[in-house]
């Protein structure tokens, strides 16, 4: 009896997979080692915290964010924690040899595993605009592609447009969530109507998928400061991303009651929304230093992000053809847009108190830079779009879009499933 299960699953996984792993033990083995130097006792204990922090927030976080799909929760999760697996391996060595130049053996440390883990967090924020309609073979080329083009960037941004690290970090949510749509553009130009029943949320999935935004929200302000190293800075980050979180979470339960006729609250709204605020102040947090800035910002982040979920898939699915699966757009394209503007307003109004020509020009950068990746992103994007339509790769067809059964052995047709 022939197999039920894709051919793309049981023949490309298992030997794309394990030749891709023996591929990267290969390269730790020749151009990683450890640091020779014990690290200070302190710097090791906070350093341990920022990288457990941005594990859970990818993990669990992310993993469980898109698993509302009334079919499609056990792909939601496990495929996340395999991207994830899997895009630290491959930042780490991208971070590596871009630093290096390929001059020398690449450093292992708890400060790069954390930026690598946060790297990784591309893929599975751009993953969400895709989830359901691709299989495991393409998501592994999607993470190869992402990682290798936002490590790029970040290497522009610091050797090019001399940014700091925090910055640099901090354009992953415009970046990612145009490069998931450019890529969703090119594989679902308009969902099937096969497909549409199955692009539908149930309760149970639904509670899951607020767990993984409860982490999220925990866990955002170390998102955003664990790359500043100045104290007020850090501060400023730490405060504006509780301040920013706590108010579009308001604005989100709002905002979704006044949207509909009876007044009822939508889940949907809550899962995405209520992080919106966290994704605005990413950038300019370490600027924001009175509170009630940080407020109007996340209730902005909160407005846009409800709006957008709730305007934007019509507009996205019947005017451009984009299918956007878990709303990427408005949970991380509109707020991190939102917060790169209100960075770069924050630094014009320092230009005019201070009349600091060098800041003028750091202006001119950092408007230079956050249009840089937006374009990277839709760029990118296309091209691994363009990559993953090709038929070699056995994508579902639209009727096991949204469907576990394509992947998973299950013991019988459960009832109710």
């Amino acid at each position: 009896m022939g197999s039920k299960y894709p051919r793309s699953v049981r023949g490309c996984l298992p030997l794309f997979a394990l030749a891709l792993e023996t591929a990267l033990i290969l390269s730790f083995f020749f151009f990683t080692s450890y640091t020779g130097s014990l690290p200070d006792q302190k710097e090791l204990l906070e350093a341990y915290r920022g990288f457990q922090d941005v594990t859970v927030m990818a993990a669990l976080g992310l993993g469980f964010l898109n698993s509302s799909l009334r079919r499609h929760g056990w792909s939601s999760v496990a495929f996340t924690l395999f991207l994830l697996a899997l895009g630290v391996q491959w930042a780490i060595l991208v971070e590596g040899f871009l630093s290096h130049f390929f001059r020398e053996n690449v450093v292992l440390t708890l400060s790069s595993l954390r930026i690598a883990t946060m790297s990784a967090m591309s893929t599975l924020i751009s993953a969400g605009a895709v989830l359901g309609k691709v299989n495991l073979v393409q998501l592994m080329l999607m993470a190869l592609m992402e990682v290798t083009a936002f490590g790029t960037l970040r290497m522009v941004n610091r050797l090019v447009l001399v940014m700091d690290n925090h910055i640099s970090m901090m354009h992953i949510h415009v970046f990612a969530a145009y490069f998931g749509l450019a890529v969703a553009w090119c594989l679902s130009r308009r969902l099937p109507k096969v497909a549409e029943e199955k692009d539908q949320t149930a309760t149970s999935p639904s509670l899951f998928a607020m767990l993984g935004t409860l982490f999220l929200w925990m866990f955002w302000p170390s998102f955003n400061s664990t790359l500043l190293y100045v104290p007020s800075e850090r501060k400023n980050a730490v405060f504006s991303t509780y301040y920013a979180l706590a108010v579009s979470t308001v604005t989100a339960i709002a905002v979704s009651a006044w949207s509909h006729p009876e007044g009822k609250i939508s889940m949907i709204h809550i899962h995405k929304a209520v992080l919106a605020g966290g994704v605005a102040v990413g950038i300019p947090g370490p600027l924001i230093l009175s509170p009630w800035i940080a407020m109007v910002l996340g209730l902005l982040a909160g407005l846009f992000s409800v709006g957008g979920a709730k305007y934007l898939p019509v507009c996205l699915n019947r005017v451009l053809g984009i299918h956007d699966t878990g709303s990427v757009h408005s949970t991380f394209g509109l707020p991190g847009l939102l917060g790169g503007i209100t960075y770069l307003m924050l630094m014009m109004h320092w230009v005019n108190w201070t009349k600091n020509s060098m800041l003028s020009y750091q202006l001119l950068i950092n408007t230079g830079a956050l249009s840089l990746a937006v374009a990277m992103g839709l760029v990118s994007g296309l091209l691994t779009g363009c990559l993953l339509a090709l038929k070699i790769w056995r994508a579902p067809h639209a009727a096991k879009y949204f469907d576990d059964q394509a992947f998973w052995k299950f013991p019988h047709l459960t009832v109710g499933y």
